[in-house]
């Protein structure tokens, strides 16, 4: 799977435990930066990667930033992307089962290390459940997006 990642300073020292579990998995990683603990913009960061998933140049995204809702709120602003604050492994599973999540967003600042590794493992290990009565409400979504977004 082809991975897009982005963080700010507040997620740079998270984003390499990240890193680490994706090469480990054998995934492609297209790194959007930052790539130091110097202070920058988080939408910067977060709309490189959400962009290379509405493109198609990758499969999802994670984002990293001190609480994960800065990640979050930019993300979300792409058409074609789902992206969710997730601290917990059901929230980081059952949001791409359920809801076709695309973009997972860690708060650095919320969880460490270990819990960010399962979460990045539930996130990637799932997939969307087709067919079933949530693909109905997200194409409610999607149709919503698709008259109102260009």
């Amino acid at each position: 799977m082809k991975i897009a990642i982005g963080c700010d300073h507040a997620g740079f020292a998270l984003k390499d435990t990240i890193l680490r579990v994706l090469q480990e998995a054998k995934h492609e990683v297209i790194d959007c930066g930052t790539n130091s603990a110097e202070s920058v913009d988080f939408p910067d960061f977060g709309l490189a990667a959400a962009q290379k998933v509405a493109q198609g140049q990758a499969d999802r995204a994670i984002l990293i930033c001190g609480s994960g809702v800065g990640m979050c709120l930019t993300a979300n602003k792409v058409k074609g992307i789902r992206a969710s604050v997730c601290h917990d492994s059901y929230s980081a599973r059952q949001a791409v089962e359920h809801d076709n999540l695309n973009v997972l967003c860690l708060g650095a600042r919320i969880i460490g290390p270990a819990l960010a590794e399962e979460l990045v493992k539930q996130f990637l290990g799932a997939s969307f459940k087709a067919g079933t009565r949530h693909e109905k409400r997200l194409n409610k979504i999607l149709a919503f997006e698709n008259a109102h977004f260009k």
